[in-house]
């Protein structure tokens, strides 16, 4: 591979590849399609699964096909007024609502955290390095994805060396791309330290426990204590988390890496969070990204801890001091 290419695949990521790959394999050898395809192609490819898969399956397979024939020159067949018109019937014909995550609700977060202390206090007592590490680093996991909104993908690709803390006031997190950074500009994220499941306290704890000092944040633990070199795959976050809350005593099948997030939005915009400072916070670039994660419901209505805060628009220079101040209302006299 050269130089150029090797930049040009570098601005792609590597899941968005993967998935464009496999839907032009699909459409070529599972279906039987001709490349370069035409409109009336793509109409009868959308006809043949239209009952068969998600409408967001489809759309993602005509982005992959309208990719396909834009770098290699062709006229997209994708953007035909037939094609829009068959989107729009079977979207009619085959109605279906958007599956979302369950939000982690904060007593649930607070009983698994519970849990985790207690077992990384047996395991110190009695000098079990695999399951204090365990433990610890559970904790900073669902603490950190948990408060500062994290995507599992950006959880797994959390380094060391770009991310700097500070027990008892905050901890700041840089990553060089994520989902909402398609420019690959980097994004920095702080959070501050809170009084009670903190997740800046967290993190000290797990990093100086399995001492390292570069490289990924969270990895892969073996029965014996062993770290790995790499990063956690985000693919393995559900059933690692679904691990930690039923052990704790949580239904932990109701919840995925995204519960998180969306546990997080939640549970701010039911404590006065202004919409347009938890866009700046979290990273939503958009209305419609950060209202589909919020429940309109008051989930945490009656987990609300303290007197009720309610913010101001904000921009991204004053977010934080934002998020502090609501942090000191949410756990005010709390130990």
């Amino acid at each position: 591979m050269n130089k150029a290419d090797r930049y040009l695949q570098a601005g792609t990521r590597d899941n968005t590849r993967r998935s464009y790959r496999a839907a032009v394999e699909h459409f070529e050898v599972t279906w039987g399609g001709f490349l370069p395809a035409t409109g009336d192609g793509i109409v009868r490819y959308l006809a043949e699964y239209a009952d068969q898969h998600a409408i967001s399956t489809l759309k993602q397979r005509l982005a992959a096909l309208a990719q396909w024939h834009i770098t290699q020159g062709f006229p997209d067949p994708t953007k035909t007024p037939a094609v829009r018109q068959m989107i729009k019937g079977i979207r009619a014909l085959h109605p279906a609502q958007e599956k979302q995550a369950t939000p982690l609700l904060l007593q649930h977060l607070e009983q698994a955290v519970q849990w985790l202390e207690q077992e990384a206090a047996q395991a110190a007592a009695r000098q079990d390095l695999a399951a204090l590490l365990r433990s610890r680093r559970d904790m900073a996991l669902v603490l950190i994805g948990f408060w500062r909104g994290f995507r599992g993908d950006e959880l797994s690709r959390l380094q060391v060396e770009h991310t700097q803390a500070q027990a008892g006031v905050g901890i700041t997190f840089y990553l060089p791309h994520s989902k909402g950074d398609r420019q690959h500009r980097g994004t920095t994220f702080r959070t501050p330290a809170l009084k009670k499941l903190c997740p800046v306290q967290a993190y000290v704890n797990w990093i100086r426990v399995a001492g390292i000092a570069q490289g990924p944040v969270f990895r892969k633990l073996d029965r014996w204590g062993h770290l790995a070199e790499d990063g956690l795959n985000a693919n393995s976050l559900i059933p690692l988390l679904r691990r930690i809350f039923n052990r704790a005593g949580v239904s932990g099948d109701l919840y995925t890496s995204h519960s998180l997030r969306r546990g997080f939005a939640t549970w701010a915009a039911a404590n006065g969070w202004d919409i347009k400072a938890l866009m700046t916070y979290v990273g939503w670039k958009d209305m419609k990204s950060a209202m589909r994660y919020i429940d309109t419901a008051d989930s945490f209505g009656e987990l609300a801890m303290g007197q009720p805060f309610t913010p101001a628009t904000l921009d991204q220079a004053n977010t934080v001091a934002l998020t502090e101040k609501i942090v000191d209302a949410v756990y005010q006299g709390q130990d």
